[in-house]
């Protein structure tokens, strides 16, 4: 009895450990940027893939420079990133920071290794006066 005790007890601990594992190489992988923190870093990158995951209506009124489109809400939104490259930095933006951060997860689990999320979405970029393209 004391036995299978020990073993269970050392099972569910090895589950904590690789679950906690697993959650940080996640945040490892995942950094909210300020403004000009993602400006820089999209800057530094060769070859960033640019993702606004906002409504063509919202992209129309005004966008990131070099930004793709793929609507967070569309039926597509899931196949249209699995044809990304997961070995190319993701810099990801929405209106205010909620579609982004929702994007980010769905990056995650399909293996995408270096997600950029930009804190505050848009708003926060005009409000540091960055440019915008129509």
């Amino acid at each position: 009895m004391k036995t299978m005790r020990k073993h269970k007890q050392g099972l569910i601990a090895l589950i904590l450990v690789m679950t906690l594992v697993n959650f940080f190489a996640q945040a490892q992988t995942v950094k909210k940027l300020d403004p000009q923190n993602f400006e820089n870093k999209l800057q530094s990158v060769n070859n960033p893939l640019l993702v606004d995951v906002r409504t063509q209506g919202e992209y129309n009124q005004g966008h990131l420079s070099n930004a793709i489109l793929i609507d967070y809400n569309s039926s597509e939104f899931k196949s249209r990133l699995s044809k990304l490259d997961k070995t190319k930095a993701v810099f990801v933006y929405c209106a205010v920071g909620g579609r982004s951060n929702a994007a980010v997860n769905v990056l995650t689990g399909m293996g995408f290794k270096e997600i950029y999320d930009l804190q505050g979405g848009i708003s926060a970029w005009q409000q540091a006066k960055k440019p915008i393209s129509k």
